[in-house]
């Protein structure tokens, strides 16, 4: 297998906006570091397959059909992936998907084309070793704030292949076998270090990850940091602060554990005489249709919903006043214990799947309200982010007809690789399991938006209340993408 990487600056000039904050208080207004696109291609002898990564809030389905096409030209199968960093340009994150704004879709897809061909030559024979273990300390369930800061950390080691026997020479400074080429490392945490309120340009987290690995193992060997399943998950339990000391802080925690790992007995990733095979499917997901009620349920000032944000009762079919408190019938993925109340999921009169959670926007104004006069800042932070969604949720509740999404998945040797779209739940990344090493990338060749699991619909939480699919719809696409992988 040869293995390549290349990379194509992104400038932001002053003056452009910036996606993924509401609330930001003007355009780009300096740069704190520069935004980039790195690329990684594989080629088996017949095949090429590249994985590419731009910093941006999100990759809508326009551009990832015009990038794919154009790398066909290379002969080349290519996926695209968002960093997602807040603090970059405004590329047209729309729950549901929309159109990628000028001049965007062209710059986009020019740096894409460069980092592409760049990586094409710079291929060489190089092995591929999978390492995996647990991240502490830098993300955590953003809607739990007493939920462990615990992620899974996945770290691929390319390594240089020196003949055609399939010997490795050299020896890196932890004495392994094989002299380092690069590394591909899968953070699923959102890379939102940074306020609203700043407007220099950055990568944000992905970014500093990135720096603090070429610091610790030298200008030679390259860095793709990718963003997995981080829907909801965040650092907004874990930083300390919002600036660039912070970035590097954390950044620091991640690097380190990517060093750790690499120092541990690894899985074989792909070796000289691995194939590469890879997988479409299109799926049509049911809008989630939007249910109110004028009741509520008193939100817990704590933050760690002992009682439930402002979620309205609604009899099932039984009569049961679903939306109630009630036991859990089990841990939760972020932790929780068994018996811990929860919100119920939520139908309509009618039991039909595709409505949400039942919400009053009154209630939850309330509910900051209250939140704000506790002195809460977790509190406070929590209900605003429900509000928000609700209200984001209403300004789209007309959308009619399904949301046409795209799952990916590739074999690289013994690695399975796949895409999905949007931002899916970290739990929905950990359902497909298809033997042996696997990364899952989110924000990946489209944008539906939010992908909660189905469990997490009874929660009036802000990426439930913002989604614009129907519950299951997470689920559908892990399924996909496991029936993927196993017909390679």
């Amino acid at each position: 297998m040869r293995v390549g990487h290349g990379r194509a600056n992104l400038p932001v000039p002053d003056g452009t906006p910036m996606g993924g904050y509401l609330d930001r208080p003007g355009p780009s207004a300096g740069l704190l570091d520069p935004l980039t696109v790195n690329a990684i291609t594989w080629f088996d002898g017949e095949r090429r397959f590249a994985l590419a990564t731009a910093d941006v809030i999100c990759v809508n389905e326009d551009l990832a059909h015009r990038v794919r096409s154009e790398a066909r030209s290379l002969g080349c199968e290519l996926w695209l992936a968002a960093s997602h960093t807040h603090s970059g340009p405004e590329t047209g994150c729309v729950p549901g998907g929309g159109p990628t704004p000028a001049p965007w879709l062209d710059r986009l897809t020019d740096a894409v084309g460069t980092a592409v061909r760049q990586a094409i030559e710079c291929e060489r024979r190089c092995d591929g070793e999978a390492h995996h273990g647990e991240l502490h300390g830098v993300g955590a369930d953003r809607s739990r704030p007493s939920a462990p800061a615990v992620v899974p950390l996945t770290v691929i080691a390319v390594r240089h292949r020196a003949d055609e026997n399939g010997r490795l020479i050299g020896r890196n400074e932890a004495g392994e076998n094989g002299q380092l080429a690069g590394v591909l490392v899968v953070l699923p945490v959102h890379p939102t270090v940074l306020p609203a309120a700043s407007r220099l340009v950055s990568a944000d987290l992905v970014g500093a990850v990135r720096r603090a690995l070429r610091a610790r193992l030298g200008p030679d060997v390259w860095a793709l940091v990718a963003t997995g399943a981080a829907g909801d998950i965040s650092t907004r339990h874990t930083r300390r602060g919002q600036d660039a000391a912070e970035l590097d802080r954390l950044a620091a925690t991640v690097a380190d554990r990517c060093l750790e790992l690499l120092r541990e007995p690894p899985a074989r990733a792909w070796s000289a005489r691995s194939d590469i095979t890879w997988a479409a499917r299109r799926l049509e997901l049911a809008p989630v249709q939007l249910s109110e009620s004028r009741g509520s349920v008193p939100m817990d000032l704590s933050g760690d919903r002992a009682r439930g944000p402002a979620v309205s009762p609604v009899p099932d079919r039984a009569g049961n006043r679903r939306g109630d408190p009630a036991v859990s019938p089990a841990a939760d993925r972020a932790g929780g214990q068994r018996g811990d109340p929860a919100v119920s999921p939520v139908a309509d009169r009618r039991g039909d799947p595709t409505v949400g959670p039942a919400v009053d926007p009154g209630a939850l104004a309330a509910d900051l309200r209250a939140a704000e006069a506790s002195g809460d800042p977790v509190a406070v932070r929590l209900a605003r982010s429900r509000l928000e969604g609700v209200r984001a949720r209403l300004d789209r509740s007309g959308r009619e007809g399904p949301i046409g999404v795209h799952v990916h998945a590739a074999r690289l040797g013994e690695l399975s690789v796949v895409g999905l779209p949007g931002e899916p739940f970290l739990a929905v990344a950990e359902s497909i399991t298809p033997g042996g090493p696997v990364i899952v990338l989110g924000y990946a060749n489209g944008y539906p938006g939010y992908l909660p699991t189905a469990e997490a619909y009874g929660r009036a939480e802000y990426e439930v209340l913002v989604s614009q699919v129907a519950p299951g719809s997470a689920e559908a696409l892990a399924g996909a993408a496991r029936q993927l992988l196993q017909d390679m």
